[in-house]
């Protein structure tokens, strides 16, 4: 074993990783992070920052502004030949993983958190005063806590329960507009439902647009994968063939995910801080799900160095997140339903204080929210 042992070893550099590590380190915690990719990369993810998701970040010393976000107000809801758009109570900001990753991950560094990038762990385990943990590359670490923060990709041994949702496969790309078509798209969110789906699509840094969707296991069947997918949701909306039409996407593949937990919670106990897609996994429609990577975070953190446990620190968070996250996940199963597919032109009628109503219910409670957010 690592004839040095920390405080809290952090598995994962994602933003709840680096968000946990950065608040440790902060308090004067030895602090090691470990990430299995050698940098920070594109992540399958709606890349909307709402604006509790921005006040963590900003402090934690990153600004999402800065770093070139592309401001959101308004909401445009997508169904077949019909839409509506409406002012969201507030701006959102959208910016790509891969550069808000790096900002927070350097962050981290920049409070004393030693980070590791390109080192898999194979193998964690307890140890009589804390855990032991084995890298592929043969490198051994010890320390007396563990912050699991791997997003959707599960530790061997250590895998989530499964979520309440489980049958959506998640796609991304990112695309080259034209300038028309960015025009059209700036400060907006534009949410469009397709059979058993739904997705999304704004700009992000640099004028390019994230384009993200789940869909459910048997329509990516029947549709032979990505291509069929996107023909499938261009020949049925006018709006995002419009937008879409002359842009050119900017990776040879799209980047997919599955399953993807919807409606997960973590639970029970294990002795992991998990924290992040390990703690928690919310419906993407909601928007939320970066903030409660941020929250999960810097929860566990302001709870692990007030002296709770981690069991304290679990019972605490799915109490904040269990009314929202059952909502949601009733909300998502509704839309990729055969019942909700036929129902949703006329829910347009009624849309804005349902939209309004279901926003409100599925955030993380004002009062749950950690002081670094109210500050």
């Amino acid at each position: 074993m690592s004839d040095q042992k920390h405080d809290c070893l952090v598995i994962g550099g994602g933003l709840a990783g680096s968000m946990a590590a950065l608040c440790l380190a902060r308090a004067g915690r030895s602090v090691l992070l470990v990430e299995r990719e050698p940098s920070a990369h594109h992540k399958v993810c709606g890349e909307f920052l709402s604006p509790e998701a921005v006040a963590y970040l900003r402090h934690g010393g990153v600004d999402p502004l800065a770093l070139g976000a592309s401001p959101i107000c308004r909401l445009r809801i997508l169904i077949g030949a019909r839409d509506m758009e409406n002012d969201l109570p507030f701006t959102a900001l959208s910016l790509s993983r891969s550069r808000l990753d790096a900002a927070l991950l350097e962050r981290a560094c920049d409070a004393g958190a030693e980070v590791q990038c390109g080192v898999a762990v194979s193998r964690l385990q307890r140890a009589p005063d804390g855990w032991n943990v084995l890298c592929a590359d043969g490198r051994s670490f010890a320390a007396r806590d563990v912050f699991l923060a791997t997003g959707k990709h599960d530790l061997h041994g250590w895998a989530r329960t499964a979520g309440a949702q489980n049958d959506l496969v998640g796609f991304k790309m990112h695309w080259q507009l034209e300038p028309r078509q960015m025009q059209a798209l700036r400060g907006v969110m534009a949410l469009f439902l397709f059979p058993e789906g739904y997705g999304g699509l704004s700009l992000v840094e640099g004028g390019l647009a994230n384009l993200c969707f789940v869909v459910r296991r048997a329509a990516m069947r029947r549709c032979q994968g990505w291509t069929g997918l996107l023909a499938e949701i261009v020949r049925g909306n006018e709006r995002i063939a419009g937008c879409l039409g002359q842009a050119q996407p900017l990776w040879e593949r799209p980047l997919a995910i599955s399953p993807i937990p919807y409606g997960y919670l973590a639970g029970p106990d294990d002795g992991l801080w998990r924290v992040g897609d390990q703690a928690a996994v919310i419906p993407s429609f909601t928007g939320d799900g970066m903030s409660i990577a941020l929250h999960s975070a810097a929860l566990a953190a302001e709870m692990y160095l007030a002296g709770a446990s981690v069991e304290t620190y679990g019972d605490a968070l799915r109490a904040q997140l269990r009314p929202g996250m059952r909502l949601a996940t009733l909300v998502s199963r509704t839309i990729v339903s055969r019942i909700g597919r036929s129902a949703a032109p006329a829910a347009l009628t009624v849309c804005p204080p349902l939209i309004r109503w279901i926003a409100e219910g599925t955030r993380i409670p004002g009062h749950a929210l950690s002081s670094m957010a109210l500050s």
